[in-house]
């Protein structure tokens, strides 16, 4: 057994940054090209086409991919794919760039020409078509669905070379890896079956437990955090990376577990970015991505489960990365240890619920976090971050946080 194959038809990783005298020499010529500014999200979904985690795309979607993605999982040439991966401009700047001309990228987020891009369609869509379709809602109180309204008017397509990594490689040195990297690693380590934990919040023991459950089935686990943009009250990732650290440091079997981080920002768009989500973990090498409760969702816009149901959905040849799916899971008192909705016969007031959200809202409040809710080195570092607030961050609880199961 090897590792899975990359995502798309020619199963080998497709990455769209170039390098060497190709690269100054495009970067040269971007100086002069018309600059169109990108919001955080299109300049982190570029930087996932330049290190090949959005393989096999060469560049943003025409109208048809665009529509085939909204509707039914697939680009025009029939490549399944859950999220549209577009980058919009104003009408103005849109009407001055004709078809078949390059135009260069700007990302105000990092101050640089990210890419250039030969523009081969303009199109208009039906941003409420897309929320529906992605976000399952039209509510601008969600946060994924507030970007897509907010996205300039018109959307241009075309092939993509990628001339910027961000500020990733030089503030996350040893976090950013690339898939190319992670699967190099993996292959070292003698790794051939693998989970990925996505994660944008510091790991609490049910986090603990989803790792261990799948170090025990997998040779190893790659522990995958969230570098880009988050939500208000969401951690950052410097803080949760030594969290992570330490947690791995004490608690883990040496060699089980990788962590590393990835660039992109959250569209918070529960079951359709759990498929996303594992899709890309295919190009970095992983053959199951593991879905717990209320993967990538937000408020109460998605049932818990929603994200296990979807990939039931798809066809089955879809993803090579399969979903670990695992049960609600909860410290239980008379159990004495971490459990499942599967394991454990007893009654909900001797479990103690646990979510990224509770554990911030207590941490925010000053509330004292018990060893059964997250380990108490990991809470040390998450209250030293807190206590250097200057504001105090409100945190909303729903209700599946609370315990409520739908």
């Amino acid at each position: 057994m090897e590792l899975v194959n990359p995502h798309g038809k020619e199963k080998k990783l497709k990455p769209l940054l170039l390098t060497g005298k190709e690269l100054e020499e495009e970067k040269q010529k971007a100086e002069k090209l018309k600059k169109i500014s990108i919001t955080s999200r299109e300049s982190g979904d570029l930087i996932m086409m330049g290190i090949g985690g959005f393989t096999p795309l060469d560049g943003f979607m025409t109208k048809a991919d665009w529509e085939g993605v909204c509707k039914d999982f697939k680009m025009a040439d029939g490549t399944f794919w859950p999220i549209p991966i577009t980058v919009s401009a104003s009408k103005a700047d849109a009407d001055s760039i004709k078809e078949g001309e390059e135009i260069a990228l700007y990302s105000d987020e990092y101050g640089k020409i990210m890419a250039t891009m030969k523009v081969t369609e303009k199109y208009t869509i039906d941003k409420v078509f897309e929320c529906k379709s992605v976000y399952k809602t039209d509510d601008l109180e969600h946060p994924g669905v507030k970007m897509v309204m907010e996205q300039a008017d018109v959307n241009l397509a075309g092939p993509v070379k990628v001339l910027s990594q961000g500020g990733f490689p030089q503030q996350y040195p040893d976090l950013f890896l690339t898939p190319a990297q992670t699967r190099e690693l993996f292959k070292k380590m003698g790794w051939k079956r693998v989970a990925a934990l996505q994660l944008r919040n510091p790991m609490h023991r049910s986090h603990e437990f989803l790792a261990k459950i799948a170090i025990e089935i997998c040779d190893g686990v790659l522990i995958h955090q969230l570098l880009g943009k988050l939500k208000p009250g969401d951690i950052p990732a410097e803080v949760r990376v030594r969290a992570i650290n330490k947690l791995v440091e004490l608690y883990f079997v040496p060699n089980t577990c990788i962590q590393a981080g990835y660039p992109l920002d959250m569209r918070y768009a529960g079951p359709r970015e759990a498929l996303l989500h594992a899709l890309f973990r295919q190009n970095y090498g992983c053959s199951d991505m593991i879905i717990g409760r209320d993967h990538a969702g937000v408020g109460e816009y998605y049932g818990p489960f929603d994200a296990q149901k979807i990939f039931d959905e798809i066809p089955a040849d879809a993803l090579e990365t399969k979903p670990l799916k695992i049960d609600w899971t909860f410290y239980c008192r008379k159990c004495d240890g971490m459990a499942s909705m599967r394991t454990c016969p007893h009654g909900k007031d001797d479990r103690v619920l646990l979510s990224g959200t509770k554990l911030r809202k207590m941490l925010s409040e000053g509330e004292e976090v018990s060893s059964q809710f997250s380990r108490p080195e990991v809470v040390e570092i998450l209250k030293e971050y807190y206590q250097g607030l200057t504001e105090k961050v409100e945190i909303k609880l729903h209700k599946y946080a609370e315990g409520e199961k739908k």
